[in-house]
């Protein structure tokens, strides 16, 4: 092992000793000495508030939909966003977000933890920290029955086609990446990708297990075509702002909790996730 040069010993030595006569000045001075709660400046607020912030995307079918009619909102994360709140003894209190702004909205503050199944793309990671992952989806095409221009997998990338994706979702930059012939078509709110398809103006969008899961529950004319072999699979997980290790170790340790003592299955099965649950 390369030994350490003198002056680095020194230097380390007189920054302990000066931490060490600062504690000892201020333990003296009849001030309290720092704890582990001080280190956690997140659940600190989070239980002198009695709330947890969640931000959700409440567009999101299966994982944390706001119902249009009753504006009730239902979803695996949403009961299990509960599970959280219920295992910290506070309540929930839901925010608004995106896949476009859920970067944005961690950062700004707006929430203290993103439950929404976020996409582990490495984008993300460098701005974010993660739990470990409790759910993982492929890319699936979404095109209506009959149409003669997208009837396989094989027919999407090709000329004069147009692919339709969220903008924001983790689908945008892998078929970025991905198409050579297809044009792609970025769909951002008040606009949909299903109106987009049905209009005629794109011939498929991309999309994942859950949200595809909405249209094959809820519209006759929409027809899934999957990938012939694994295209990109991705891990989802939860999401925090970085700089408080202790509140991501809160909310990695409540996703292992799920996995093995039956919440995470139990919701996954609820909502029809199961095939995409990582149990461990």
């Amino acid at each position: 092992m390369r030994s350490i040069p003198p002056i680095a010993q020194i230097r380390r030595a007189l920054v302990a000793s000066a931490t060490t006569l600062a504690m000892a000045a201020t333990l003296m001075a009849g001030a309290v000495a720092p704890t582990a709660a001080s280190a956690n400046p997140v659940l600190d607020r989070v239980r002198s508030a009695g709330t947890v912030r969640v931000c959700i995307w409440p567009d999101y079918y299966g994982i944390s939909l706001r119902h249009p009619r009753t504006q009730q909102l239902v979803g695996l994360d949403i009961d299990l966003s509960a599970e959280f709140a219920r295992d910290l003894g506070v309540k929930t209190a839901y925010v608004d977000s995106s896949f476009a702004t859920l970067i944005a909205d961690l950062e700004g503050d707006r929430c203290d933890v993103a439950m929404f199944a976020i996409g582990m793309l490495p984008q993300r990671m460098e701005r974010l920290r993660f739990s470990r992952p409790y759910m993982q989806s492929d890319i699936y095409a979404i095109t209506t029955k009959g149409n003669r221009v997208v009837q396989r997998w094989e027919d999407i990338d090709k000329p004069g086609v147009a692919v339709a994706v969220q903008a924001g979702t983790f689908m945008d930059p892998v078929m970025t990446a991905s198409l050579k012939q297809a044009r792609l078509v970025r769909v951002s709110p008040p606009a949909t990708r299903e109106r987009e398809l049905e209009a005629g103006r794109v011939d498929v969008f991309m999309t994942d297990y859950p949200y595809s899961r909405r249209l094959l529950d809820n519209a006759d004319w929409a027809t899934l075509i999957s990938p012939p072999q694994p295209f990109f699979v991705l891990p989802y997980a939860y999401a925090v702002k970085p700089g408080d290790a202790a509140w991501l170790a809160q909310v990695d340790e409540f996703v292992g909790r799920i996995q093995r003592d039956g919440r995470l299955e139990a919701a996954a099965r609820r909502h029809g996730l199961a095939p995409i649950m990582r149990l461990k």
